[in-house]
């Protein structure tokens, strides 16, 4: 078995590793390819310290959805820090959260708000949550595995349906 874990374990940084970057992709350039026109097509700054200000359906749309992404991150890193505490776990995902935030600001690309960070730490709290709960009665080796085939099938289908049917412009 451990020699199993020797041979994955590189499967599963590397899963965690893309993740993280496809949320920074995500996140700060909006799945664009076309970074400098992102870059400067925004160009101001705005944010936001009032949690849930100005609450609308879309927002509300958009909050769901920074909830969404952020469950795999939570699953992704009890495969890869499993031995690591929740707390520490959860910092990770709390401190990646204001670091993007802080980025977007810093870039002046879209807008820093609080409330994107609760959406995005409840997200990875519950994607922790879950993982934790489910490794207590299945084998950890098969919930690892079948957590990476499930992203990575995921990611793959999201990026052939975002460069062949979607077209992002700015």
């Amino acid at each position: 078995m451990d020699a199993e874990v020797t041979r994955v374990k590189p499967i599963y940084k590397a899963s965690l590793t893309l993740y993280v970057l496809l949320l920074l992709w995500l996140i700060l350039f909006k799945t664009s390819t076309d970074f400098s026109s992102v870059l400067s097509g925004y160009q101001s700054r705005s944010l936001n310290l009032i949690p849930f200000v100005d609450f609308t359906v879309s927002s509300l749309s958009e909050t769901v959805s920074n909830f969404i992404v952020f469950i795999p991150l939570g699953l992704l890193l009890g495969v890869n820090l499993g031995q690591v505490s929740f707390w520490r776990r959860l910092g990770f995902i709390a401190a990646f959260s204001v670091a993007v935030e802080t980025l977007q600001y810093v870039l002046a690309i879209g807008v820093s708000d609080i409330t994107d960070v609760i959406s995005n730490v409840l997200g990875g709290l519950f994607g922790l949550a879950v993982y934790d709960l489910v490794a207590k009665y299945v084998d950890t080796g098969k919930l690892n595995r079948s957590i990476v085939i499930a992203i990575i099938g995921l990611l793959a289908i999201l990026l052939v349906l975002r460069f062949l049917v979607f077209k992002v412009r700015y």
